[in-house]
């Protein structure tokens, strides 16, 4: 791909406007702000610092990786693993069926608009076993890993998928917390832009590191996450 392909094609993964239905999901910010353990604009940038450092870096970038090295490789069986580890280190039921959703829609989406996105090899066969093993039962496919695959097979970078996972991850967040009315666009900007370098750091820190290193350390968050589950306020479906 050219420069300018690859620019495009990140931008249309990463954008909101993608019909996945991350927008659904705010993976426990809206329990924070419910039980009032957020109040300020540095405090929310504080927890998405955490999220990278503890769940979005070591979990979802290291499950992406692994996922594009195996697809890069032709290996489903690469990919199924990323996804059986990352499902075992997302404890939050409502984290994990959110995850599967986002996947599962981005797949369908794909098999939906075939427009030249892919190069025509072993592209639609890669995909279409995924997908398979998805309807079949096999594997769940979490969105990250996912995402993985069809960067790979788009021909994004594995640093720049990385880049594309996170930034939508952070925006996702920030932008449940806008929709929950406690902050204006000026802040959430001011704090996408705070945490650009934080998320450099993390991608370069666990885009290559190995499956078997993966971990989830978020303690809080989960804890947030599953009284989510139970809460008689809910605007987000976790």
């Amino acid at each position: 791909m050219t420069s300018s392909e690859a620019l495009l094609t990140a931008l249309r993964l990463s954008d909101s406007m993608l019909p996945v239905g991350t927008y659904t999901a705010s993976y426990g910010v809206e329990q924070y702000l419910n039980e009032g353990k957020i109040d300020t604009a540095a405090e929310l940038g504080d927890l998405i610092d955490g999220y990278l450092h503890g769940v979005i870096g070591p979990a979802e970038i290291v499950a992406l990786g692994h996922a594009y090295r195996s697809a890069a490789a032709g290996g489903l069986e690469g990919v199924l693993a990323a996804d059986e580890r990352l499902a075992a280190t997302t404890l939050p039921a409502e984290f994990r069926d959110s995850s599967t959703k986002a996947g599962g829609k981005l797949l369908q989406l794909l098999d939906e608009i075939e427009d030249g996105l892919f190069a025509p090899t072993d592209t639609a066969q890669l995909i279409g076993k995924y997908t398979a093993a998805c309807e079949d039962g096999r594997t769940r496919g979490h969105y990250p890993v996912v995402l993985g695959v069809v960067c790979q097979q788009a021909s994004l970078g594995c640093r720049e998928a990385a880049l594309v996972s996170a930034y939508g991850s952070v925006t996702g967040l920030l932008g449940a917390a806008q929709r929950l009315g406690r902050f204006g666009h000026t802040a959430i900007q001011a704090l996408l832009l705070r945490l650009f370098p934080v998320m450099e750091d993390i991608c370069d820190r666990y885009y290559e590191t190995d499956l078997t290193a993966m971990c989830s350390f978020a303690p809080l968050a989960d804890v947030m996450g599953m009284a989510h589950e139970r809460a008689d306020r809910r605007l987000f479906m976790s």
